[in-house]
């Protein structure tokens, strides 16, 4: 895809371990700050002893008490995510809300916890059944979607997309095509992973090596057409793979279909940004592709996040490096479900 044609990102933010909005993103990967705490499990009921949690969030903090009664932490993180990208920016809500603007979610399944205790309570409160009617919506996997564009009044087309770890690429591929095809003028595209003991339960069946530890946040991305004199980066291409059983093969292909697809070779690529949880044959893959590798390991796993996160991290270096303009990024995502995906962007 030609630079010209392509959609740009004009903005971004994310809350994350690091804290809320943009600067403490920048700030936090930038200083490679460690964001691991111990949890009190009077509060977190779970397995873990430690996650990296958005520092001292809640939704009615972060978005006052009126409509956060029973909003549940995933939808809390991602309205405050797309609130901030949008008020971090002069023209923002003139240019990303209203009639032509959509919104694309990624996710693993929406709140799991949500979705554990409204039938925990289904089951054990008294006869006949009595649930709390205002927590059903955040059982709903497009629950966050949703309250987002309510909140931000986003009129236009309003997605949710599951995909594990690569939900972030798919919620960028979907967004360009909404872009591409008319169907809007802006498309805000993100995922969010909330930290719950429900969560840290599912991570852990079955994983009996696994010592990872988990993380939470939201990213957003504001891309719209090329052209914008806002632009930080062109979305050269997005593109997917499957696999059944060792994803090398099939992230190889991929990757090599990105560049083909963007118009570039690996001697552009100025940074890769990989999953990371992936194993050593994601290093393997992408050896000899750039040189700068920016660092998440102090955020946590972030799952469904993973890949927006990603992307805000390569735009968080290239916001202090001069060498990252005119240069290419390669993001890349594996989830063991059998999904790889990556995408290719020329910073600017």
């Amino acid at each position: 895809m030609s630079t010209a044609t392509a959609p740009v990102i004009t903005a971004w933010s994310a809350v994350s371990p690091y804290g809320v909005g943009r600067a403490a993103f920048v700030d936090g990967l930038h200083a490679r700050t460690a964001t691991a705490t111990e949890l009190d499990k009077q509060v977190w009921a779970g397995p873990d002893d430690t996650a990296c949690l958005v520092p001292d969030f809640t939704a009615a903090g972060a978005l006052g008490k009126k409509g956060t009664r029973s909003m549940d932490r995933a939808t809390g993180l991602a309205v405050a995510a797309v609130g901030r990208m949008l008020d971090d920016q002069p023209a923002g809500r003139e240019t990303a809300t209203g009639d032509h603007a959509a919104l694309v979610l990624g996710t693993t399944t929406g709140s799991a916890q949500s979705m554990m205790d409204f039938t925990r309570d289904s089951l054990t409160s008294e006869k006949p059944f009595f649930v709390d009617p205002s927590r059903f919506p955040n059982t709903v996997m497009n629950c966050a979607a949703g309250q987002c564009a309510i909140w931000h009044q986003l009129r236009g087309p309003n997605a949710t997309v599951a995909g594990g770890r690569v939900a972030g690429l798919h919620a960028l591929n979907y967004g360009r095509r909404l872009l591409l095809t008319g169907r809007a003028n802006t498309a805000l595209c993100g995922a969010v992973e909330e930290y719950s003991a429900a969560r840290a339960w599912l991570h852990r069946i079955g994983a009996t090596t696994d010592t990872a530890v988990l993380g939470e946040g939201c990213a957003m991305l504001q891309v719209e057409h090329g052209g914008s004199d806002r632009a930080l980066a062109d979305v050269l291409s997005v593109e997917f793979g499957a696999f059944a059983t060792d994803y090398r093969d099939a992230l190889r292909a991929c990757v090599r279909r990105a560049l083909d697809r963007s118009g570039t070779t690996a001697a552009d690529v100025w940074a890769v940004s990989p999953c990371g949880t992936a194993g050593p044959g994601e290093a393997e893959v992408l050896a000899g592709y750039g040189g700068v590798r920016p660092d998440l390991s102090g955020i946590g796993d972030t799952a469904g996040a993973a890949a927006a996160m990603q992307i805000a991290a390569v735009l968080a270096l290239a916001e202090r490096d001069r060498a990252a303009a005119g240069r290419t990024a390669l993001v890349t995502a594996v989830d063991q479900e059998g999904v790889v995906g990556c995408t290719v962007l020329r910073l600017h």
